[in-house]
């Protein structure tokens, strides 16, 4: 399968809302979550969007690390209030980490953010003049919400630093006295075309919909080398923004939550996976999905985006119902 074989492509329909907070006049920021079922996902997911709450004309795109979707996910999805839309493709087994490894060889997420990208530059024309800026976050980060307003006026790519990675307090562009990157503040591998971490940049959408080769690689590409799989499809060194105050401030942290120690689990009269707290309540079980790898579930976006029947990448069967 090759990085951008990832899913077919079927008509479906949309709903759309529109919460508050909204505007007509600030572009939209289209916030990427690939994420993948394990015991402290929905507490990851609630405290981003408990955060993504604050940020006006926000759509988050949230992709399951699976063959379909969890209702766990769906349904806190609904219960939000955000924008959104849910689509799931499933890393294939030989790509997956072993147990508790985290080999650097493996490339983390990449099928998912690959999938919200054909997303965007189907559900939006080639020209489109819809104003909007792209941006990878993880759902274990802490996001200031100043970063959102840096991001928003990203002309082609802006970077930023980003704490708790490569081993240091933080990771950084290194910028001139004329406010331009040329180069990186790191240890790790500083000879990257573009050393950052996926948290450290955001791009225009404009962008991500005129360069439609633009993926992140799958196969071939070493250790900390996905973001420069991107991005060097996208710019040049020269052509990245730096924000928050000249990258000298510190609005993003690679935080981790701590593994529960889940000993008791699964004895006598306690807790296993199926039980009640992880479905969804009585009178809101979700519909069966079809179990084909790639399904668009749910989506909940704001106008100006295309409403009525459209091309989007899935397989299976769309879920959205009006609220």
């Amino acid at each position: 399968m090759s990085d951008r074989d990832i899913v077919e492509v079927v008509r479906t329909e949309y709903v759309y809302t529109r919460p508050p907070p909204w505007s007509d006049t600030l572009p939209t920021i289209h916030v990427v979550t690939p994420t993948y079922s394990r015991p402290v996902q929905k507490a990851e997911l609630t405290r981003l969007a408990n955060t993504l709450l604050h940020v006006p004309n926000l759509h988050w795109l949230v992709v399951e690390d699976a063959p379909r979707r969890t209702p766990l996910t769906a349904r806190l999805l609904r219960d939000t209030g955000l924008n959104y839309t849910h689509l799931h493709v499933e890393t294939p087994r030989n790509y997956k980490l072993r147990g508790d490894a985290r080999d650097p060889r493996i490339p983390r997420g990449t099928m998912q953010r690959n999938l919200a990208l054909r997303w965007l530059r189907e559900t939006f024309p080639r020209n489109s003049s819809q104003p909007g800026v792209v941006y990878f976050a993880d759902d274990d980060n802490t996001y200031s919400l100043e970063l959102f307003e840096e991001m928003r006026s990203t002309r082609r790519v802006s970077v930023w630093p980003v704490a708790f990675v490569g081993g240091l307090r933080y990771e950084a562009p290194r910028v001139n006295g004329a406010g331009k990157v040329v180069g990186w503040k790191t240890v790790f591998d500083p000879h990257r075309p573009f050393a950052i971490d996926m948290a450290g940049f955001a791009v225009n959408l404009r962008l991500i919909l005129q360069r439609s080769q633009a993926y992140f690689k799958l196969r071939g590409v070493k250790g900390g080398y996905q973001e420069s799989s991107l991005l060097r499809e996208l710019v040049t060194l020269s052509d990245l923004e730096p924000k928050a105050a000249n990258c000298t401030k510190i609005l993003v942290w690679h935080t981790r939550t701590e593994k529960p120690v889940l000993v008791n689990e699964g004895k006598k009269g306690f807790t296993d996976p199926t039980e009640r707290l992880l479905r969804p309540a009585p009178g809101r079980l979700l519909s069966p999905a079809v179990s084909l790898r790639g399904a668009l579930l749910w989506t909940r976006c704001p106008p100006p985006f295309p409403v009525g029947p459209s091309e989007s990448p899935a397989r299976g069967r769309d879920e959205g119902r009006r609220p």
